[in-house]
């Protein structure tokens, strides 16, 4: 069974491409644009999580997470262009689970609704098999890449690219699609930018980056992920 999530966001763009990634997973998606709203949809229908939007009409979204945590333990989640640690702790202070600051991958939005979902206790929330190429291990649902079985810290574009390849081994994205799928909230991205990642991946989780068994590229197209052995 997928979750029953709430959005609440008041950008009708974010929130449709929102809905439309949690819909791919699986997921059952309803959508409100101001925080009285989020509030009316929560206690009629009682979703197994919560999206809310920090900067929200009529009720801002921390006084949202504030009077949700008051009321149950149902899973929150913080969108947030405050970057600061002070705005993140307070967001997590007042009973936020988790945020994911502005702009971001929708990829890692799915991956960390996700991993709340499992923590929850919603049967089958989207668990998705560790793929495996080589010493690499890419594990889409705990948002972790190891190599050798050593961990390797990836920033949250890094991961996306990397997911968006995992999401079909051996098939060659070019840059345009890999912004669309992995970036799709941050308009600043060029596709000179991928290949920046992509190099920077292959320093993290390539012996020799200058001749990589992992992230491919395939001339004329973009890159490709190695085909992978899949294990549960």
């Amino acid at each position: 069974m997928a979750g029953r999530i709430l959005v609440a966001e008041d950008d009708p763009k974010q929130a449709n491409l929102v809905r439309l990634y949690l819909e791919r997973e699986g997921h059952s998606v309803r959508v409100v644009g101001d925080g009285r709203a989020a509030l009316d949809e929560y206690r009629s229908r009682r979703p197994d999580l919560v999206i809310l939007d920090v900067m929200m009409p009529v009720v801002d979204g921390l006084d949202v997470c504030r009077i949700m945590r008051a009321e149950s333990d149902v899973p929150l989640l913080l969108l947030t262009a405050r970057t600061t640690e002070e705005d993140i702790l307070l967001g997590l202070d007042i009973g936020a689970d988790d945020y994911v600051t502005k702009p971001y991958s929708p990829r890692e939005l799915v991956a960390r609704v996700r991993a709340l979902l499992r923590r929850a206790g919603v049967v089958n929330a989207g668990i998705q098999a560790i793929l495996r190429v080589g010493d690499l291990e890419i594990d889409p649902g705990r948002f972790e890449v190891r190599v050798a079985g050593r961990p390797v810290t990836l920033t949250a574009k890094e991961f996306g690219i990397l997911e968006v390849l995992a999401g079909e081994p051996g098939r060659a994205f070019t840059r345009a699609q890999i912004i669309e799928r992995a970036f799709g909230f941050d308009r600043d991205v060029l596709e000179r930018t991928v290949d920046a990642h992509v190099m920077n991946l292959r320093r993290k989780t390539e012996e020799d980056p200058t001749e990589p068994r992992f992230v491919q590229t395939v001339f004329g197209r973009g890159y490709r992920l190695a085909v992978p052995a899949v294990t549960s």
